[in-house]
């Protein structure tokens, strides 16, 4: 089991340390924060006494207890946070997404090939998961590829903040937030990684009082098809996803989730169910690959997601040039 430091003190922090017991990948050995009581707090809550609390980050980097760092700070502070890590010989795991802009990823990818005994990973969960690779092998299998819908839509508890005239660091520009970079980045992903990298983008945003989208609709264009993402912070949406091929339709209940997958033939006529069950924690699965990666040097696969995330990240800017969205690390 290796040893793991966090940046972060938030739930989504909290499921990847539980993951990270459960799938016996990581041990939590060091806690930073900004306060002191929020990383006792945290140790507390998530069962980790013995770790060690810091508030310096400077000392927390340099620290002997942990070998890899899991950075779930707000977006805009991912890309100093983890470059620092890994002049200090840490490996990173970043939440999505993991760098604002083209620009800190293409220095990132100078810094990791100065460094390359260090692994760094973008904690886009759900490409892990095993329904995402069934449909992966479900698109593979159709005649055709005639494009796909792509859903994605969950009221964030942060909203209320903004309508009551306040600024929440996942709505501000300030800190490279916005609806596409927190939901929209899974669509994205889905569509670049089973689709490829988009000919053209557009990005019709629906833009809040703090300068970025609270929801709106995104269109990939491909040679032959189009791919169209709906994604939002501000209201839930049930609606399915869809890929169309031919007289063929594979149906997704949701396509941040993927909790099921059915294919369906003409005449709306259920095929089979594709679906696996899916785990309890969805970061199962991230874990035991990050882990894996680093522990038996699978410097392929590695490279394989770096690129994914570097296209990614591509498409994302893209969609935001698009719409008009600027941050302040651009």
């Amino acid at each position: 089991m290796q040893t793991l430091g966090i940046i972060g003190t938030n739930w989504i922090t909290g499921q990847f340390v539980y993951a990270a017991r459960e799938s016996e990948s990581f041990k939590l050995t060091a806690v930073y924060s900004r306060t002191a009581d929020k990383a006792d707090q945290f140790k507390t809550k998530y069962h980790a006494p013995e770790a060690t609390s810091y508030t310096d980050l400077d000392g927390f980097m340099n620290a002997n207890e942990f070998e890899t760092v899991y950075i779930a700070s707000p977006n805009s502070l991912h890309f100093e946070q983890a470059k620092q890590a890994i002049l200090a010989g840490k490996n990173v795991i970043v939440e999505k997404p993991a760098f604002s802009n083209p620009a800190e990823m293409a220095a990132m990818q100078t810094l990791l090939k100065q460094h390359p005994d260090q692994f760094l990973f973008e904690a886009a969960r759900h490409i892990h998961e095993a329904n995402f690779k069934i449909v992966q092998q479900a698109i593979n299998a159709l005649p055709a590829i005639n494009g796909a819908t792509l859903n994605y839509m969950k009221y964030s508890s942060r909203y209320d903040a903004v309508l009551a005239g306040e600024e929440p660091n996942i709505f501000s520009p300030h800190f490279s937030g916005g609806a596409l970079q927190d939901l929209g980045v899974y669509v994205v992903y889905d569509a670049v990684s089973w689709f490829g990298v988009p000919d053209s983008v557009d990005y019709q945003a629906e833009l809040l009082p703090t300068g970025v989208d609270g929801k709106g609709v995104a269109t990939l264009r491909y040679p032959t098809f189009n791919v169209t993402l709906i994604f939002g912070k501000t209201v839930d949406s049930y609606l399915t996803s869809e890929i169309y091929g031919g007289q063929t339709t594979i149906v997704l209940d949701n396509a941040g989730t993927i909790g099921s997958v059915d294919r369906y033939s003409e005449g709306g006529q259920k095929i089979e169910s594709l679906g696996e069950q899916s785990l309890a924690n969805p970061m199962v699965a991230e874990a035991e690959n990050f882990a894996a990666m680093i522990a038996n040097r699978d410097t392929k696969r590695y490279h394989e997601l770096l690129q994914l995330s570097e296209s990614v990240n591509q498409v994302l800017y893209q969609l935001r040039q698009s719409a008009g969205i600027t941050f302040d690390a651009d």
